[in-house]
């Protein structure tokens, strides 16, 4: 069986990657800190394939662990998601963010030149359009960075795109996502961050299971339909295939830079989720519509049609299925 290093995978997008890439025949290898995350995430995987994947508690900012780790196992390729991820947190932590993102990206690859390793899928973001030009966001937009964990994503591609026309036989994809929701439909892993939620669909669950009392909209007088931010909302177990589809790309002796948009090419307001998840949970969603959050844009969605030309790939999953989905996870 093919070894793939998951790194950050007991986390959100990473555990459901895992089970992605365990169904999908491959032998997966964990790293995580666990900073925001738990281990107990490795039996609800166990659970739902079958297999417990292989797992090792550590930081990919230690040289010595990852030389070890490499030399140990029989890496193919790399699935990195190991990253701090919340902007508004980022705003107030910048250099924390630039610590692990962008030091320890630079740890990892230097680790993977190392063994020769040079298989690799990024799990960059959508943040690195900036304020969007224009709408869908298409791969050749502009790129700029409206907060300090933008940049660190934006940095990071960088650092790719020079080391991949730097040294031959590196095989890169990076993924920029639009804004992962939802949970496993088996309700066993989804969601979990420590402490206030900074995601949106969270804090909305546990609003609807009464574990906090009102959300938060952060400003109502952006110029979209209702006033409220739009975004494109991905079910993360259509973004777990997507990276599926993105190692196979790269495992088939391409040397290619492969740059795509996951998304679902749809944008729905903050009012619309809480609708949506209402409907879901058949709970009443208290809010109240404050400022605007430092960072924040108005509205983005992705053009879809580079990752169905490159990978096959589209998101199948609709608005009520991720929150039915994230609602059966919450409410377990």
């Amino acid at each position: 069986m093919t070894t793939i290093l998951v790194t950050g995978g007991t986390g959100f997008i990473g555990s459901h990657t895992t089970v992605a890439l365990q169904q999908a025949g491959y032998h997966v290898l964990i790293l995580d800190n666990l900073s925001n995350s738990s281990v107990q995430v490795l039996d609800a995987i166990a659970t739902i394939t079958g297999t417990r994947p292989e797992f090792i508690q550590g930081d990919i900012r230690d040289a010595a662990l990852l030389d070890s780790l490499f030399a140990a196992q029989p890496v193919s390729a790399v699935l990195h998601f190991a990253g701090l991820k919340a902007v508004g947190e980022s705003v107030a932590m910048p250099l924390a963010y630039y610590d692990n993102n962008v030091h320890g990206s630079v740890q990892l690859l230097q680790a993977m030149q190392r063994a020769q390793v040079r298989t690799l899928v990024f799990s960059s973001s959508a943040t690195v359009y900036g304020d969007p030009q224009a709408l869908p966001l298409t791969e050749d937009h502009p790129r700029s960075a409206t907060n300090p964990y933008g940049h660190t994503k934006l940095v990071v591609e960088d650092i790719l795109e020079n080391l991949h026309a730097s040294e031959a036989g590196w095989r890169i994809a990076r993924l920029r996502y639009f804004n992962p929701v939802g949970a496993h439909p088996s309700g066993l892993i989804g969601e979990a961050p420590q402490g206030v939620p900074n995601n949106l669909m969270p804090y909305v669950a546990q609003v609807a299971t009464g574990q906090r009392e009102r959300v938060q909209v952060f400003g109502n007088d952006y110029n979209t339909p209702d006033g409220t931010g739009v975004r494109d909302y991905i079910h993360v177990t259509d973004l777990a295939d997507g990276h599926v589809h993105a190692l196979q790309y790269c495992l088939q002796a391409r040397q290619d830079l492969l740059t795509v948009n996951l998304g679902t090419g749809v944008g729905y307001s903050v009012l619309d989720m809480i609708r949506a998840f209402e409907q879901a949970s058949g709970k009443t969603i208290a809010y109240d519509i404050v400022g605007r959050r430092t960072g924040d844009i108005a509205a983005c969605w992705a053009d879809t049609e580079l990752a169905y030309e490159k990978l096959g790939w589209r998101a199948r999953k609709t608005i009520q299925d991720m929150c039915d989905d994230a609602w059966r996870w919450e409410s377990k």
